[in-house]
């Protein structure tokens, strides 16, 4: 009955359904280029874009305007500040999956004897035992939905360093490394969808089989998603998402070797 829940769905394709919601937003972001500033109006431009644009200036103008720095930097302290919901999210998942392989015989049988049964009565009865099963092992199946929350969480403030970059003029005018941050650099476009195509496959070390053909999709999702923006925009995004993708894979592996 689990297996075939909304909730359980979700859970499964949670990253696929997030990642699609995220390549729609930022397909639609470059729509608007108008240069930020103190007056511009919007809750969101005024808390989240305003802000982000102030501190890469700010950033920048101690590194000499070097703003490919200040990207860099900022984005990082962005991941360490969102690095705890991903490791609680971690010990969750770990919890879960360990409740669930120890329940998984009882509710199998559960399953079993209502086999073939459809009626009301019947279904509502096998939610009973299930739920008295979960309470038996201390297992909230919400809590493993929950697991999208950094996702959820990191979207409104990605987003909005996103526009921030986008529009702020004054990015476009510089270079950092060999790439100018203002013009596409397909080089560097390549680099970006090559370091996500990397974090995806290490996300997948240490999952069970099953587990792994599930997320195997988003080995292609990810990186595809990340050149068909990046093909579109100015190098200083690819730069962001490099960094960002770059974190992520030292993140995984120190969760997944350290977190139990």
């Amino acid at each position: 009955m689990e297996r075939n829940g909304l909730l359980t769905a979700f859970k499964k394709y949670r990253l696929i359904i997030l990642a699609l919601l995220l390549i729609f937003v930022l397909a639609g972001c470059g729509g608007n280029t108008t240069p930020i500033d103190s007056s511009s109006a919007g809750v969101f431009d005024h808390y989240f874009v305003y802000p982000f644009s102030l501190l890469i200036k700010k950033i920048a103008f101690v590194f000499q305007g070097n703003y490919g720095i200040a990207i860099v930097l900022i984005t990082i302290i962005i991941r360490f500040v969102l690095m705890p919901f991903f490791i609680r999210q971690a010990k969750n998942s770990k919890d879960s999956q360990k409740k669930m392989a120890v329940m998984k015989p009882e509710m199998d049988q559960i399953q079993k004897n209502y086999k073939g049964k459809s009626s009301t009565e019947d279904q509502l009865n096998m939610q009973r035992e299930l739920s008295e099963l979960y309470k038996k092992h201390d297992f909230n199946p919400v809590k493993m939905a929950a697991g999208c929350l950094p996702l959820l969480l990191q979207m409104p403030i990605l987003i909005g360093f996103y526009y921030a970059i986008m529009r702020t003029p004054e990015i476009a005018e510089h270079s950092f490394l060999w790439f100018s941050l203002g013009e596409t650099d397909i080089l560097f476009v390549v680099f970006a969808a090559l370091i996500y195509y990397i974090q995806a496959r290490v996300s997948l070390i240490g999952l069970e089989e099953a587990q792994r053909k599930q997320m195997a999709i988003m080995s292609f999702i990810s990186p595809v998603m990340i050149a068909v923006v990046s093909f579109n925009v100015p190098a200083a995004l690819p730069l962001y998402w490099a960094v960002s993708g770059l974190f992520m894979i030292v993140q995984t592996l120190v969760i997944k070797k350290y977190v139990h």
